[in-house]
């Protein structure tokens, strides 16, 4: 029995990176003698065992052989006798082909250490094209790596059209393009994950609607890139600057779905756009498994960024009234959050990467002025109840929205990309 460390933490070693997790490779045993040694057993598709002191991922050298099409159309074999070599060729890229024996000698059979130098993601072999969820993989990878200069090297590009053209794509499950997407929204630049699966052709298979806003035309007024899709990649790059948190990322990615549907007859103008962008979003959601909490911020950031963008403008009224109509007085988090995506909106524009947001300050002073007013000491108060006091709270709010907008800066221009149909 021999074991080997692989994968990604030998990758981040070599990058310098920290190393989070690490999983092992076992050449030359069987299950029965693992389960011997007192680990224990948790894969499904192939043996794949924890260890007893240190709980991490041991898993028996393998080769697979395609069946059938799909991600899970493959057989597995694990017999003692496959080696370390053969278990590394059948992995996607050359950068997770790597391991380190117990002296922490390198093996590396497939360039891995050659194409991190060369900061190239190169699939290992022609197996690639059996598995499309590598896909995937690969423009996750190329969404954590950017900001270190990694690119999908060009005969990997070509196999994954080939793949997209093929048809294999689209054997691809829901549940694990999003698995992946979510992944990809935590990544550093997730822009780039939506760049990589369009180039290969995989964005219009497995998301239409985004593929759609390449090339649709905006006011250059407000939106100097003029392309959809060039503003929606640049709002999305501009929000992982602003958060870590992917439920933002992903309203951003999802915010103007609609301008996809616009009769071209109006463009560039988008009127209506907000309305439609939520019915996309609905559909969206019900093809794939996207958590509650994703799709109910996306929802509120289509509908309402225009307004908010407009938050100047606005009558204390109409502010509560969004307030309301967003639960920000139940979720104040979830609004700040909602806040960061239409910031990301009105600055991930071609020019604008650097400009003040002063609509965010505004609202959470409106939020925490109206929060302010205690509907239960108004009561005690006023002797009011029932709809006599919803009506005064209501007015009370008002009172306090139009006092802390007062003091608030003004926020000047602002990229109109709601009422006006922008």
């Amino acid at each position: 029995m021999r074991i080997y460390e692989v994968g990604g933490a030998v990758r981040d070693a070599l990058l310098g990176r920290p190393v989070r997790e690490r999983d092992w490779l076992v050449v030359g045993a069987t299950a029965d003698e693992l389960l011997a040694l007192g680990y224990r057993r948790v894969g499904k598709d192939f043996p794949v065992f924890l260890h007893p002191q240190t709980g991490e991922e041991y898993a028996l050298a393998r080769t697979e052989r395609k069946i059938a099409p799909g991600y899970t159309g493959f057989t597995f074999e694990t017999t003692p006798d496959i080696t370390l070599e053969q278990d590394l060729e059948r992995r996607d890229l050359t950068i997770n082909a790597m391991a380190r024996d117990a002296d922490g000698r390198l093996v590396d059979p497939c360039g891995g250490r050659r194409d991190l130098e060369d900061r190239k993601l190169r699939h290992v072999s022609e197996a690639f094209r059996e598995d499309p969820v590598r896909i995937l993989r690969t423009a996750r990878f190329a969404a954590q790596f950017a900001e270190l200069g990694f690119t999908v090297a060009a005969e990997t590009q070509r196999l994954m059209r080939d793949m997209v053209d093929n048809g294999e794509v689209d054997a691809l499950r829901p549940e694990r393009v999003w698995k992946e997407t979510e992944k990809a929204l935590a990544m550093p630049r997730p822009d780039v994950f939506v760049e990589t699966l369009r180039g290969c052709g995989a964005l219009a298979r497995i998301y239409p609607e985004i593929d759609a806003l390449f090339g649709i035309p905006q006011p250059e007024r407000w939106h100097p890139e003029i392309d959809t899709g060039v503003h929606v990649l640049m709002a999305l790059r501009l929000a992982a600057r602003l958060t870590d948190a992917p439920t933002v990322r992903f309203a951003v990615l999802t915010h103007d779905l609609g301008k996809g549907t616009t009769p071209p007859e109006i463009l560039p103008r988008h009127r209506g756009h907000e309305e439609r962008s939520v019915q996309l979003l609905e559909a969206l959601c019900e093809r794939m498994p996207v958590p509650r909490a994703f799709h109910d911020l996306a929802a509120h950031v289509a509908r309402h960024h225009g307004l908010v963008h407009r938050a100047d403008e606005l009558r204390p009224s109409t502010v509560l009234k969004l307030l309301e109509t967003v639960d920000a007085f139940r979720k104040p988090r979830r609004f700040e959050e909602f806040l960061l995506a239409c910031e990301a909106d009105a600055r991930g524009r071609k020019g604008l990467e650097e400009a003040p947001y002063p609509q965010a300050n505004r609202l959470l002073a409106a939020l925490a002025a109206a929060a302010a007013v205690d509907a239960r000491a108004l009561a005690e108060q006023t002797g009011l109840g029932g709809r006599d006091l919803g009506d005064a709270l209501r007015e009370r709010r008002i009172d306090a929205i139009r006092g802390a907008v007062a003091s608030a800066p003004r926020t000047g221009a602002s990229p109109r990309s709601g009422a006006t149909g922008a």
